[in-house]
């Protein structure tokens, strides 16, 4: 039935980052049927939508600290293995589920909720999409996201990408939906500020290598010393053992202790939009905090140093304008937006970015209407894909029809008081291997 005041929308959404639970958490918010919804983390949420948030156990489990960063509130919050959550679906009812996962999580989710709900007239929506700019394993990542309802793209330009893609294999293209970041926002840029402040948008991937990341700190030391009359921020993602989306082995932070520092240079954490709130030159390699920027016409520079090349990412902002070097920029050099670039990235500089959600919606409020869905549809199946979709559902403890394996944690009831304690100590040990023993042992295998 369509959405009422009466009975509120429920949305779930399955997260297994920080940056993917602030994309999952606001991508809910704006594509629930209702008003149209001005940014912001969850503070002006619409009436009548309650929102349940699922963090999906594993090395990029947000902390405590990092969720609190994110801003970003739900009605209830708790961390599951993906066959907790799956047991989750098949007992509490939904409207619309948001998967908010790398690829292969996707993918186990769409088997698994298609074995739950198996059988169901009214089987809740379910949407995915991507947290940023889209660069690398294009096909990949969208052939893993194929048989959700809708598939976001957050641009005019991923949108032709996407259903190219779709119809280039013969799979049904109709669920790709052209949105935008639901995290753009924001006051415009009105001019500098006193004191005049640049900021360094760190990647926890890009760059990979100890090299290119030391000269990345070292230019951005340098321009702190040449201009000693501007703020010069570092800004940081996670704090040491701490994962994002990406997995960073090389913190900033330990890095930078070594050179000095000028005292016009500071580490900032912290909410990126509030960041932004004092920035007059944002500079990144190929940050989606670019797009972010560019949204508020903040004066924006993607670093060409270290080349433009596939593997930085920054090969996205061709054609943008925003291409330049730090020996410009200690020159003085402010790029100029190219605005048909930035008006087909969904950034919307010309004021439709409240319309951008409006097919999503629309799209949606039809689905919730209709008596009856079908059952999810991957392209993937263990016929298309017998020496792939296996391997993927089984990394989630499912079976190549989405049925839990045996021995798969909890798929048979709640762990009990003594088996969460042994739990929470081997998932401390596990992120304790990951984040710390492993890129050690990696590091001295280069050596």
């Amino acid at each position: 039935m369509p959405p009422s005041t009466s009975k509120p929308l429920r949305i779930a959404v399955l997260a297994d980052s920080d940056t993917r639970w602030k994309w999952g958490a606001l991508t809910a918010d704006r594509i629930a049927p209702g008003p149209s919804m001005e940014a912001g983390p969850r503070g002006g949420a619409q009436v009548g939508l309650a929102l349940d948030g699922f963090l999906l156990r594993g090395r990029a489990t947000p902390t405590a600290r990092q969720l609190e960063e994110v801003g970003v509130r739900a009605d209830s919050l708790r961390e599951v293995t993906a066959v907790e959550f799956l047991r989750a679906m098949a007992e509490t009812s939904y409207d619309i589920v948001v998967l908010a996962l790398v690829g292969g999580g996707v993918q186990a989710m769409l088997h698994g909720l298609k074995r739950v709900w198996e059988g169901l007239e009214k089987r809740p929506v379910v949407v995915t999409g991507y947290v940023g700019v889209v660069y690398e394993k294009l096909a990949d990542g969208l052939l893993l996201r194929h048989g959700a309802d809708l598939v976001l793209a957050n641009s005019r330009q991923d949108a032709e990408r996407f259903r190219a893609v779709y119809e280039g294999v013969g799979a049904d293209a109709s669920s790709v939906t052209e949105v935008a970041l639901p995290f753009l926002g924001g006051a415009a840029y009105e001019g500098e500020h006193d004191p005049y402040t640049v900021v360094f948008a760190v990647q926890p991937s890009v760059p990979d290598n100890r090299r290119d990341r030391v000269y990345l700190l070292q230019r951005l030391v340098a321009h702190a010393r040449l201009h000693p009359e501007r703020e010069v921020l570092l800004k940081l993602r996670s704090r040491p053992g701490e994962h994002t989306t990406h997995i960073e082995e090389l913190p900033y932070q330990k890095l930078v202790q070594r050179l000095d520092p000028p005292a016009n240079f500071r580490l900032v954490y912290g909410n990126m939009g509030e960041v932004l709130d004092r920035t007059d030159l944002l500079v990144t390699i190929s940050s989606t905090a670019a797009l972010e920027s560019l949204h508020r016409r903040i004066p924006t520079v993607v670093l060409t140093d270290l080349g433009v090349r596939e593997v930085l990412g920054n090969h996205h902002f061709v054609g943008s304008g925003c291409l330049a070097s730090w020996d410009q920029l200690d020159e003085g050099y402010r790029p100029v937006p190219d605005e048909e670039w930035v008006g087909r990235q969904g950034v919307a500089v010309d004021g439709s970015y409240a319309q951008a959600f409006d097919a999503a919606r629309e799209r949606i409020t039809k689905l919730l209407a209709s008596p009856e869905r079908p059952p999810l549809t991957p392209y993937y199946t263990p016929t298309t894909a017998p020496g792939y979709v296996p391997g993927i559902l089984a990394r989630h403890h499912l079976g190549p029809d989405g049925t839990p394996l045996p021995g798969a944690p909890a798929h048979d009831k709640e762990p009990g008081p003594v088996r969460q304690i042994v739990r929470r100590a081997a998932r401390g040990a596990y992120r304790h291997g990951v984040q710390r023993v492993a890129p050690v042992i990696r590091r001295m295998g280069e050596l």
